[in-house]
């Protein structure tokens, strides 16, 4: 299959359609029967998905694409970029290493990497686009991830595995020994190969869960890119009995934003009621749970114990939004009616008993513009709603 995407007249039909409409090319006949069309077409809609998220691959000449939802679930640039910087040393064994992006990342800061890959096509389309992206210290084996451990029989100096959810695990738990490879079970038997463990989770993994299924876990890296959670980090090192950091990352286009916190820090809250700005915390520090130390870190007041939205006088740089509070009213009939039914707002609810879509109903209250409304619960337990404008903060 590679031998053939790679002709010239193929790459150059893929990068005259990249930007079409692959439902509409679908429609079209063939003009190359020595490939499945299906094959071609996805080829296009994989490297079209790169463009953003995959721009060294995408940028690349002669790459070859696996089917599109396997680049929809790899890793970003930037989150492998950001995984890299976590390992040192010499060697590291990618149990789980699919399309390839982790690996290449991690063979810039390591001498060497072993990329493991059951599938034996992805295998060899991971080995061929680290040959055309010059990453020659990365070692391609395909076959089950424990059997090669077993087989190589050494050390390496990190161990690094992104377990897939099984699909045969139904309902909305999400317990890592619901996934394949089962680290739980296994990271006893992983410790024999390597004293440091990075494991990537889906963001839906809840921290309680995991940590009462690893051990000797060091650190739980939090990643979002543009305020959305895309993975949890799990940094485990064998013999480790310490504290263990929590690390909330938040990368965007103007700024990124970092705080750290220490699991089992005993922090109390301050609370009051609304004063001259809010503070909304970006999705790590909201997944992190660590509302209360939220407070304390930057000596601002918490409106309600379950609301997770801050207020003070002073302007701070504050990993969130911010915003200014222009009026504070209570929920009630008369008025809503006479300050937002008919309006342009950009509504956001916190510990509150309706739904955005049933507020928008009830109030006609259009979308967009640049007034933005809280509706939340006070210290007190009285639904209000803070009208506020939004402050742009630089980086």
């Amino acid at each position: 299959m590679i031998s053939d995407i790679l002709k010239p007249e193929i790459q150059n039909f893929i990068e005259a359609n990249i930007r079409k409409d692959i439902s509409k090319l679908a429609f079209q006949k063939n003009p190359f029967p020595e490939i499945d069309f299906a094959v071609l077409l996805n080829q296009i809609a994989a490297k079209g998905k790169s463009e953003q998220k995959l721009p060294t691959w995408f940028a690349a000449k002669n790459i070859v694409y696996p089917p599109k939802l396997s680049i929809e679930q790899t890793s970003s640039e930037e989150t492998a970029s950001y995984k890299a910087a976590i390992v040192s040393e010499k060697s590291l064994i990618d149990l789980t290493g699919g399309f390839g992006v982790d690996s290449y990342y991690f063979s810039k800061k390591m001498e060497s990497v072993v990329h493991c890959e059951m599938n034996a096509e992805l295998s060899d389309i991971a080995s061929h686009n680290f040959k055309i992206l010059h990453a020659s210290n990365i070692e391609c084996i395909t076959g089950d991830s424990s059997e090669i451990l077993q087989k190589l029989n050494r050390k390496f100096d990190w161990m690094y595995v992104d377990p897939s959810r099984r699909s045969d695990v139904k309902g909305k738990v999400f317990l890592l020994k619901d996934c394949l490879p089962n680290v739980p079970e296994l990271q006893k038997f992983y410790f024999e190969y390597s004293d440091n463990l990075l494991i990537k989770t889906a963001p839906i993994l809840d921290i309680a869960a995991g940590l009462s299924e690893l051990t000797n876990v060091k650190a739980i890296h939090i990643i979002a890119i543009e305020n959305e959670v895309k993975e949890l980090l799990w940094e485990i090192s064998k013999d480790y009995t310490g504290s263990i950091t929590i690390i909330t990352l938040n990368k965007t286009k103007e700024k990124t934003e970092k705080l750290d916190f220490v699991l089992g820090e005993s922090e109390n809250a301050f609370y009051g009621l609304p004063k001259k700005y809010l503070y909304e915390p970006n999705s790590s520090i909201m997944k992190s749970g660590f509302f209360e130390s939220v407070s304390t870190k930057f000596k601002l007041d918490k409106l309600h114990p379950h609301s997770h939205l801050y207020t003070g006088n002073e302007l701070v740089d504050f990993p969130g939004r911010t915003f200014q509070i222009d009026e504070v009213i209570k929920y009630g009939k008369t008025e809503m009616k006479e300050l937002l039914q008919n309006k342009k707002a950009n509504i956001t609810i916190r510990n509150f008993p309706e739904t955005v879509e049933n507020l928008r109903k009830k109030w006609k209250i259009n979308d967009g513009g640049n007034l933005y409304c809280f509706f939340t619960t006070n210290m007190n337990n009285d639904k209000i709603v803070l009208l506020c404008t939004k402050i742009k903060t630089e980086e």
